[in-house]
């Protein structure tokens, strides 16, 4: 194991019983019965554009999918606040992941099917099994209302929820949670310029508080330019994922010789980034 076996912990619910989306369905995103403002996870490979709802990931937080011929993962952890999609390609062959029950930092561990190896879903990264070790490739995506992935691909298609499975959908069942003063299940300590459940926007060990984002509109770093517009529900304020207040869409890119281009990038609160980018630093200024 890669890491102390004390920070790992039981979230409550056994291995599967948050059941991960192993046969995805799609329907035109302009059609989807969502309100604009809900958040999803937009995913582009090639001509294959396809978005998420968080709604449906607060129940489900992993989708095995393949996207313009690419084996992905999608993953959304609520407890950090964090949405990545990677590449389920290994030296192994491609994995199918599930969600393991057990959690690090208040961040959900993975497992894979085809060894059992658990996986730290903000890192994208084995800790323990015989996989320990092996990064998953993150993509870049964007966490942006419905309204705004349908602008950006007015034929790209959103994730239809099925309603065999039994549940709530667009039902929050943490409502109020972003606006605690502290984490569910995070034993650690957090020291940081923001709130523990503040979000931050992180591009690997460098971070942004979501409100000096919000206050600038504009932020530029080295090469990357992240950008702020209004028009997005927080899923993890009120009891219904709609209605949550707007806490606005992010955009990371930087500038190479054939324009801006997306950058993997996170948005987690920030007491998430500071246990599991224990080297990383939040900018306030």
């Amino acid at each position: 194991m890669a890491v102390a076996a004390s920070e790992i912990f039981s979230g409550g619910p056994p291995r599967d019983g948050i059941p991960a989306i192993d046969d995805p369905r799609f329907e035109p995103a302009a059609d989807a019965g969502l309100a604009p403002t809900e958040p999803v996870i937009a995913l582009e490979i090639g001509s294959d554009a396809r978005a998420y709802p968080l709604r449906t990931l607060l129940w489900h937080e992993i989708v095995n999918d393949t996207v313009g011929g690419v084996p992905v993962v999608v993953t959304y952890c609520p407890l950090c606040n964090s949405s990545l999609v990677f590449d389920r390609r290994t030296v192994r062959g491609v994995l199918d992941f599930g969600v393991s029950g057990l959690l690090r930092h208040s961040d959900m561990i993975m497992y894979d099917r085809q060894t059992e190896s658990w996986w730290q879903q903000f890192a994208g990264e084995a800790i323990a099994g015989e996989m320990t070790g092996l990064k998953l490739r993150a993509l870049p995506v964007r966490v942006e209302s419905r309204a705004r992935f349908v602008a950006r691909f007015p034929t790209g298609r959103v994730l239809v929820e099925d309603p065999a499975l039994g549940k709530p959908y667009g039902r929050n069942p943490y409502a109020g949670y972003d606006t605690e003063h502290w984490p569910f299940l995070f034993y650690g300590d957090y020291v940081g310029p923001v709130p523990a459940l503040a979000r931050v926007v992180s591009v690997g060990n460098d971070a942004w508080p979501l409100e000096l984002l919000r206050n600038r509109g504009r932020i530029e770093h080295a090469d990357l330019v992240l950008t702020w517009v209004a028009g997005q529900s927080s899923p993890l304020d009120t009891a219904d994922t709609s209605e949550g207040r707007d806490i606005g869409n992010v955009v990371v890119q930087r500038y190479e010789a054939r324009g801006f281009v997306d950058v993997v990038h996170d948005l987690s609160f920030a007491f998430a980034f500071k246990a599991l980018r224990p080297d990383g630093r939040i900018h306030s200024e």
